[in-house]
């Protein structure tokens, strides 16, 4: 067998170990998605809340871009928030033609409910994994939130 013939058979593994990592991310993501205290949101809604939680109050344009979301996208999700109580918005003190949003306390504990409840359920199959499967998950952390950090800017 050829260098070229052994290298591309390599190429075409990693291409294969790409797709599985990309779709157990994506069924990891899904899996942990649903939670009691987030029913009745959508994951886009959830999202959103996180976001404002996190970096709020934040005005509706960098939303928009942190949340890679259309304007008319945005407006419906935070409209149906402010209906639920979960944000409010304020008129932006800087510019008082933009808005503003932040979370409420009923917010802001959604955001804690559901990550509490992901984390349990995450925490309740990560002990059906062996010592051995749970270190490997443990030491790919760092690596992992390496590639997090990447996936942010821009695709390649």
């Amino acid at each position: 067998m050829s260098a070229q013939t052994v290298e591309q058979e390599q190429s075409e593994q990693r291409v294969e170990e790409i797709e599985r990592l990309r779709a157990v991310i994506g069924k990891l993501g899904r899996r942990l998605r649903a939670t009691r205290a987030g029913a009745g949101l959508t994951p886009s809604q959830i999202s959103v809340l996180f976001t404002i939680v996190r970096r709020g109050p934040i005005g509706l344009a960098a939303l928009a871009e942190a949340e890679s979301l259309n304007p008319t996208m945005l407006s419906r999700i935070v409209a149906q928030l402010t209906e639920d109580g979960l944000i409010r918005r304020s008129i932006d003190p800087q510019d008082r033609r933009a808005a503003l949003v932040e979370a409420t306390r009923a917010g802001v504990r959604t955001r804690e409910r559901i990550n509490h409840e992901r984390a349990r359920a995450l925490a309740a199959h990560l002990a059906e994994l062996g010592e051995h499967e749970r270190e490997l998950v443990w030491d790919a952390l760092p690596v992992l939130e390496e590639l997090a950090e990447l996936l942010r800017g821009e695709p390649r």
